[in-house]
């Protein structure tokens, strides 16, 4: 969850009041490297008829690693439990719950993998542990250090961006490098707002669009990890620096860190999705989330996509939906246009 080049800066920090903060992001680092290496292995096949799958109810189950690196841990609470007390193991209950209620709610989606696969997740991973993460079969969540970043289980955006990489782990299988990468946090970040605002109930206008609000600590000056609506303003810090998060491709950065900058050039696809939402109003898991779910499981998007494939197959799919001409092919065209990514 947490961009590697926030932990690189961490990491070099010596000043006393942020060296639990500096020690927790070498080791989330360490962690990030071989996250990623999953990510770029090839995917298995979508099953047959995945996509028509009718939806059941969530099998949740919730683990404590107990500061340990070990998974799954204890099983602290299982579905249909009632509260377990401990706050962390509880919030990951109910962000898992939600993520599941809005794919089978609004997309009908049979959970993760679209075939009713259980939802595991462990709490309290590692020692003051910086990052969150879906490792291809389960969810992992960490404390925090206490200095920088709070427990991980507090925001539901992070709890839906995480579970997302799985669906599309299931679905599209976007690659993880350089723009399908970027693609690929892009949308988990689009369902990450969307849990929030379906359980939240907001509208586009009232909806907050930041991605990990209630992440950092008090000593940090930043509102968020990523926002969509406002790419690169949702932090600006002495410690972490600014948000470095382009919003058009005029500010496209070029690197070979973090994979190709999956998280730093996430920025453009994500103002897309919102300049899409903001232009028809109304509730964005609605025309603008199933634009965009279509586009990640309808099949026609391959692994290595580009910006302007990604663009172009997202407004085939408004045409599929709405029609050719309509508000909603419109709207996500000019979308695109806006940011300066070709059709």
């Amino acid at each position: 969850m947490i961009p590697p080049y926030i932990l690189r800066r961490l990491a070099r920090q010596d000043a006393p009041q942020f060296s639990a903060a500096a020690r927790a992001a070498k080791e989330a680092l360490s962690h990030v490297r071989s996250v990623q290496s999953a990510r770029t292995a090839p995917r298995p096949a979508v099953p047959p008829g995945v996509r028509d799958a009718k939806p059941g109810p969530p099998s949740r189950s919730i683990y404590d690693a107990a500061g340990s690196e070990t998974l799954p841990g204890k099983l602290v609470r299982k579905e249909g439990d009632p509260t377990s007390g401990d706050v962390a193991a509880d919030e990951a209950y109910e962000g898992l719950g939600n993520t599941h209620r809005l794919f089978a709610d609004i997309f009908g989606r049979n959970s993760i993998d679209g075939a009713g696969l259980p939802l595991d997740a462990s709490v309290h991973f590692g020692k003051l542990y910086d990052n969150a993460f879906w490792d291809g079969k389960q969810m992992v969540f960490g404390d925090g250090d206490g200095q920088v970043f709070e427990r991980f289980t507090r925001s539901l955006s992070v709890i839906g961006h995480e579970l997302t990489h799985g669906v599309t782990q299931f679905s599209a299988g976007l690659a993880y490098r350089n723009q399908a990468g970027a693609i690929n946090e892009s949308m988990s970040d689009v369902f990450g707002v969307l849990v929030e605002q379906y359980v939240k109930k907001q509208s586009v206008p009232e909806a907050i669009w930041l991605i990990g609000e209630g992440l950092f600590t008090a000593q940090v000056q930043g509102s968020a990890l990523r926002s969509m609506k406002a790419p690169g303003t949702a932090y600006d810090d002495d410690v972490l620096g600014k948000d470095p998060q382009p919003d058009s491709m005029d500010s496209y950065v070029r690197t070979s860190a973090d994979n190709g900058g999956v998280h730093i050039n996430s920025g453009i696809p994500n103002r897309a999705f919102y300049l899409t939402a903001e232009a028809l109003g109304g509730n964005a898991w609605e025309a603008p989330g199933q634009i965009w779910y279509e586009t990640l499981t309808g099949g026609s998007l391959p692994a290595t996509a580009t910006f302007s494939v990604f663009a172009r197959t997202t407004a085939a799919a408004a045409v599929e939906l709405f029609g050719s001409g309509s508000t909603e092919h419109d709207a996500v065209r000019t979308a695109w246009e806006t940011v300066k990514v070709k059709l």
